[in-house]
Protein backbone atom coordinates (compact mmCIF):
# COMPACT_ATOMS: atom_id res chain seq x y z
CA UNK A 1 0.00 0.00 0.00
CA UNK A 2 1.36 3.42 -0.97
CA UNK A 3 1.71 6.07 1.75
CA UNK A 4 -0.96 8.78 1.92
CA UNK A 5 1.63 11.56 1.77
CA UNK A 6 4.95 11.50 -0.12
CA UNK A 7 7.59 14.04 -1.06
CA UNK A 8 9.58 13.96 -4.28
CA UNK A 9 12.75 16.02 -4.41
CA UNK A 10 14.09 14.89 -7.77
CA UNK A 11 11.99 14.63 -10.93
CA UNK A 12 14.13 11.88 -12.41
CA UNK A 13 14.15 9.51 -9.44
CA UNK A 14 10.53 10.33 -8.54
CA UNK A 15 9.10 10.09 -12.07
CA UNK A 16 7.14 6.89 -11.46
CA UNK A 17 5.65 8.20 -8.22
CA UNK A 18 4.63 11.44 -9.96
CA UNK A 19 2.95 9.46 -12.76
CA UNK A 20 0.85 7.53 -10.24
CA UNK A 21 -0.23 10.31 -7.87
CA UNK A 22 -3.00 12.73 -8.87
CA UNK A 23 -2.67 15.57 -6.36
CA UNK A 24 0.36 17.60 -5.45
CA UNK A 25 2.01 20.82 -4.36
CA UNK A 26 5.20 22.03 -6.01
CA UNK A 27 7.37 24.15 -3.73
CA UNK A 28 10.15 26.28 -5.20
CA UNK A 29 12.42 28.54 -3.15
CA UNK A 30 15.02 30.90 -4.62
CA UNK A 31 14.36 29.49 -8.09
CA UNK A 32 15.11 25.86 -7.08
CA UNK A 33 12.80 22.91 -6.48
CA UNK A 34 12.46 22.17 -2.77
CA UNK A 35 10.01 19.28 -3.15
CA UNK A 36 6.74 18.12 -4.61
CA UNK A 37 4.39 17.05 -1.82
CA UNK A 38 1.91 14.44 -2.96
CA UNK A 39 -1.34 13.94 -1.09
CA UNK A 40 -4.44 11.73 -1.30
CA UNK A 41 -6.97 14.51 -1.98
CA UNK A 42 -7.17 17.59 -4.22
CA UNK A 43 -6.48 21.19 -3.24
CA UNK A 44 -9.78 23.02 -3.08
CA UNK A 45 -9.17 26.74 -3.42
CA UNK A 46 -11.75 29.29 -2.36
CA UNK A 47 -12.26 33.00 -2.90
CA UNK A 48 -11.88 33.52 0.87
CA UNK A 49 -8.48 31.85 0.80
CA UNK A 50 -7.39 33.70 -2.33
CA UNK A 51 -8.47 37.14 -1.13
CA UNK A 52 -7.90 37.29 2.62
CA UNK A 53 -5.84 34.39 3.89
CA UNK A 54 -3.25 34.61 1.10
CA UNK A 55 -2.89 38.36 1.71
CA UNK A 56 -2.16 37.71 5.37
CA UNK A 57 0.34 34.96 4.45
CA UNK A 58 2.11 37.24 1.96
CA UNK A 59 2.70 39.88 4.61
CA UNK A 60 3.83 37.32 7.17
CA UNK A 61 6.17 35.29 4.96
CA UNK A 62 9.21 37.21 3.66
CA UNK A 63 10.97 34.43 1.72
CA UNK A 64 11.45 33.87 -2.00
CA UNK A 65 9.03 30.93 -2.12
CA UNK A 66 6.30 29.78 -4.52
CA UNK A 67 3.83 26.94 -3.94
CA UNK A 68 1.83 25.67 -6.90
CA UNK A 69 -1.05 23.25 -6.29
CA UNK A 70 -2.16 20.95 -9.09
CA UNK A 71 -4.77 18.20 -9.50
CA UNK A 72 -5.40 15.45 -11.99
CA UNK A 73 -9.21 15.13 -12.07
CA UNK A 74 -10.48 11.57 -11.66
CA UNK A 75 -12.91 11.83 -14.58
CA UNK A 76 -10.39 13.51 -16.91
CA UNK A 77 -7.07 11.74 -16.31
CA UNK A 78 -5.45 13.20 -19.43
CA UNK A 79 -5.61 16.75 -18.01
CA UNK A 80 -4.07 18.61 -15.10
CA UNK A 81 -5.54 21.61 -13.35
CA UNK A 82 -3.47 24.40 -11.88
CA UNK A 83 -5.61 25.06 -8.83
CA UNK A 84 -3.72 27.63 -6.83
CA UNK A 85 -0.44 29.51 -6.67
CA UNK A 86 0.74 30.87 -3.35
CA UNK A 87 3.66 33.26 -3.14
CA UNK A 88 5.22 35.53 -0.56
CA UNK A 89 5.90 39.23 -0.81
CA UNK A 90 9.54 38.55 -1.68
CA UNK A 91 8.92 35.83 -4.27
CA UNK A 92 10.95 36.46 -7.38
CA UNK A 93 9.80 35.88 -10.93
CA UNK A 94 12.27 33.02 -11.48
CA UNK A 95 10.65 31.01 -8.65
CA UNK A 96 7.21 31.34 -10.23
CA UNK A 97 8.53 30.41 -13.67
CA UNK A 98 10.42 27.42 -12.21
CA UNK A 99 7.22 26.14 -10.53
CA UNK A 100 5.37 26.44 -13.86
CA UNK A 101 8.20 24.63 -15.67
CA UNK A 102 8.02 21.79 -13.15
CA UNK A 103 4.27 21.58 -13.72
CA UNK A 104 5.00 21.25 -17.47
CA UNK A 105 7.43 18.42 -16.68
CA UNK A 106 4.81 16.65 -14.57
CA UNK A 107 2.37 17.02 -17.48
CA UNK A 108 5.03 15.45 -19.71
CA UNK A 109 5.57 12.54 -17.29
CA UNK A 110 1.82 11.92 -17.10
CA UNK A 111 1.39 12.41 -20.86
CA UNK A 112 -1.26 15.03 -20.14
CA UNK A 113 -3.00 16.69 -23.08
CA UNK A 114 -3.33 20.06 -21.36
CA UNK A 115 -3.25 22.07 -18.15
CA UNK A 116 -6.31 24.12 -17.23
CA UNK A 117 -6.55 27.11 -14.88
CA UNK A 118 -9.10 29.69 -13.80
CA UNK A 119 -7.61 33.05 -12.85
CA UNK A 120 -9.18 35.05 -10.06
CA UNK A 121 -6.31 37.52 -9.64
CA UNK A 122 -6.88 40.50 -11.95
CA UNK A 123 -3.22 41.50 -11.56
CA UNK A 124 -2.28 38.57 -13.82
CA UNK A 125 -2.73 39.97 -17.31
CA UNK A 126 -3.88 38.18 -20.43
CA UNK A 127 -0.64 39.27 -22.10
CA UNK A 128 1.44 37.59 -19.38
CA UNK A 129 -0.52 34.35 -19.72
CA UNK A 130 0.01 34.36 -23.48
CA UNK A 131 3.76 34.94 -23.02
CA UNK A 132 3.84 31.90 -20.73
CA UNK A 133 2.24 29.72 -23.44
CA UNK A 134 -1.38 29.77 -22.26
CA UNK A 135 -4.49 30.53 -24.38
CA UNK A 136 -7.95 31.74 -23.41
CA UNK A 137 -10.44 28.92 -22.93
CA UNK A 138 -14.22 29.12 -22.61
CA UNK A 139 -14.53 32.70 -23.75
CA UNK A 140 -18.29 32.47 -23.16
CA UNK A 141 -17.70 32.28 -19.40
CA UNK A 142 -17.46 35.38 -17.17
CA UNK A 143 -14.52 33.72 -15.37
CA UNK A 144 -11.02 33.85 -16.84
CA UNK A 145 -10.37 30.28 -18.00
CA UNK A 146 -6.97 29.47 -19.51
CA UNK A 147 -5.50 26.36 -21.09
CA UNK A 148 -1.98 25.26 -21.97
CA UNK A 149 -2.32 22.61 -24.66
CA UNK A 150 0.24 19.90 -25.34
CA UNK A 151 -1.39 16.98 -27.18
CA UNK A 152 2.00 15.27 -27.38
CA UNK A 153 3.99 18.46 -28.14
CA UNK A 154 5.70 19.56 -24.93
CA UNK A 155 7.89 22.65 -24.50
CA UNK A 156 11.43 22.26 -25.88
CA UNK A 157 13.02 22.74 -22.43
CA UNK A 158 10.98 19.84 -21.00
CA UNK A 159 11.82 17.52 -23.91
CA UNK A 160 15.53 18.46 -23.75
CA UNK A 161 15.73 17.77 -19.99
CA UNK A 162 13.95 14.44 -20.38
CA UNK A 163 16.26 13.35 -23.20
CA UNK A 164 19.33 14.36 -21.18
CA UNK A 165 18.15 12.32 -18.18
CA UNK A 166 17.61 9.22 -20.35
CA UNK A 167 21.25 9.25 -21.53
Amino acid sequence: MKPLFQAVRNLDSGAEILRQRAYGMIEVAAGQLVHIKLKPWPKLASIVEARWISGWKQNWNRRDVCRLYYNQPRLHRNYLTLNYIESSRDTRWRSIVKALEILDEIAFLKKSDAILAELSNVAISDRLMQRLGWARHREDSPQRHWIKRFYGEYPAAVRHRQLASQR
